[in-house]
Formats: C-alpha cells, structure tokens, sequence
C-alpha cells in the first residue's frame, strides 16, 4: 500500500533524508520512530504530498506521489503534528469546508461528516465553536477531518498530544478497529503506545532508517527480551567487576544512586541468573534491597539504537486547571 525506495531530501546543506526505503502493507499499523530532527516529519510530509523528494520514489495505493500528487491526497488522511484549524468556524462547518474542498459529493457529504465526528469522538461537538475547544478536543477535530470520506491510508503525526488518558484509551480503539481495514503510519514519541497499537516499526536517525521489524523482534534482536533488575549497596565499579566476570553475563547497566545502586543485568540467551545474582551478592557481602525479571521495552531498544536519552513519561493533564469543553 505504501513503497518508499531510496528517498532523499535535503534543505540546503542539511540532508534530512537520506536514501530512506520502508514498505507498508495493506492494513498494517505502522510505529514510525526518530528522536526530533530524524526526518520523521519530512518524510511524512513527502507522502502525503505537501513536499517533494529530491530523489527515490514514493508510491502510495499505487500512485506516485511526485507523478499523481492528486491521487495520493485523495487517498490519504492526515493528520499534522500542528492541527490547522480556523478557530472561529463551528465544528460541523468546518468539516463541511473540508468534505467539499476533498470533492466528497453533496449526496453523501452530511453522512461523512457524521460518520468522522462519531470515529474520532467529537459528534457532541459538532455546533461548538473550534476556538473554545480545548486542546485535545481540537486534535480531535483534526482526526475528524483526517477521518473524513474513509481514506484507505492514513498518516497521524503525534496524533495523541493533549489528549487525556481516556481519550487516548479512545484512540487506541479507533486504531484497533482499523486494523486490517486501513493502512496506518503513526509517529508518536510515546513508545507504550506503539507497542500497544502497532503490527510493525521503523525507526530512523539521522535522516537514515537503522531498523525495521516488530515490537517483539526488535528487542530480541537488539537485546534479550528480559533482564534482570537489582539493587545493591555496594561500589559500582565492584559490582560491575564482579557480574561481567560471568560469561553467561552480556551486560551489565548501573544507574548510580547511593547507598543502593540500581543495576540492569542482560544474559546469553535470557536465561535467568537470579540466583546466582542472589549468591554472588552474599558472597560479596553485599546488601541487596530488590531482585526481580522485567520485559525490556521498545524504549530501551530506541535508546540503545539512537544513543538518546531515556525519554521522560507523557505528561499528565493538570488536574487543578479544568480544560474548557
């Protein structure tokens, strides 16, 4: 449904894309991931043809986007990472603008709108004027227009900034129910989310995808799928002496906190070493607090892969100021 082969792009003497080739297939829900400044943004934007390549190819439900831009739009829902909307237009009527500017036809226009609304959560909105909605609600407005006339492709930029837990938890659902139906390219820097929603990822880096696969596959690729978590009151550079001196030992973090020092411990083959953890540590004499096995997530995979850092949580809505309606 989606081919990107060798696509480059540059802006002056930055390079922002750089020989960049994914594939995308029919109902496939896809992570697209990047720290800030990997191309994400541009890439996305070449697909849905707001900007143009400056070499490869793009195709998108089998039209090119550099030869058939038009096809390509018609084709697509977008949702951008800023949501552009006129604040001063209703909800219904702005949809309404968008239905006839996408050449929906007056028969089956109110239908559409209706159906978009109900999708993205928004039809109690439909009479509110957008610039008294808040934040999540008008990214909600925007999902609703990228919804609109049931695209067979869409391509949701950080679709989930301002939503509330619940309307996140709405999101998803949406998602899940398109599975199988629509082909989906979703950037998020909220990795739980992906793990969660989507069938494969990509990840790319300046400018270069660095890999390609499932949630699940990618961190056993990249790492064992499990490791070993401590806490040891010890010094650091004893205990990492002391673990990596283990062959079955692949690797050994330790995030220093004193007196107990938090240690992530990998093995060959994920096999589990608590035990022997557990007698190294009185043989050492150490004081240990915590000994437990945790699934390595897809953050820890990206972390690994871009060399960033640990990305902090999603910010919670601010309780003590309520959003306007």
């Amino acid at each position: 449904m989606i081919e990107v082969s060798d696509l480059s792009k540059s802006f002056g003497p930055v390079r922002a894309l750089d020989r960049v080739s994914f594939q995308v297939e029919r109902g496939e829900v896809l992570g697209f991931l990047g720290p800030n400044g990997a191309g994400k943004s541009t890439t996305m934007r070449i697909l849905t043809g707001y900007l143009a390549g400056d070499e490869g190819t793009v195709r998108v439900a089998g039209h090119d986007a550099a030869l058939d831009s038009v096809a390509v739009r018609r084709a697509t829902g977008y949702l951008p990472e800023g949501v552009p909307l006129y604040p001063e237009m209703r909800t219904a009527e702005y949809l309404r603008f968008r239905a006839r500017l996408k050449g929906i036809p007056r028969a089956s226009r109110r239908s559409a709108i209706d159906r978009a609304l109900e999708e993205a959560g928004v039809l109690d909105m439909r009479r509110r004027v957008i610039g008294t909605l808040s934040r999540g609600y008008r990214q909600r407005v925007g999902l609703a227009d990228a919804l609109l006339g049931s695209p067979p492709v869409l391509i949701l930029d950080e679709p989930t900034v301002g939503l509330d837990p619940e309307q996140v938890r709405q999101f998803r659902q949406l998602l899940a129910g398109s599975r199988g139906e629509r082909t989906i390219i979703l950037s998020t820097h909220i990795l739980s989310e992906v793990e969660i929603i989507c069938s494969s990822v990509v990840i790319i880096h300046r400018g270069r995808v660095i890999a390609r696969d499932s949630a699940r596959d990618l961190r056993r690729r990249f790492g064992a799928s499990e490791r070993i978590i401590a806490e040891i009151a010890a010094p650091p550079r004893r205990i990492r002496e002391a673990l990596e001196a283990d062959p079955r030992v692949v690797r050994v973090r330790i995030e220093e906190k004193p007196p107990f020092h938090r240690v992530a411990l990998e093995s060959r083959g994920g096999e589990d070493l608590r035990e022997w953890v557990f007698a190294r540590a009185s043989q050492e004499g150490w004081r240990l607090r915590e000994l437990r096995l945790e699934q390595v997530s897809l953050e820890d995979v990206f972390v690994d892969l871009v060399g960033a850092p640990r990305l902090p949580p999603a910010p919670a809505p601010d309780s003590s100021v309520p959003e306007r309606a």
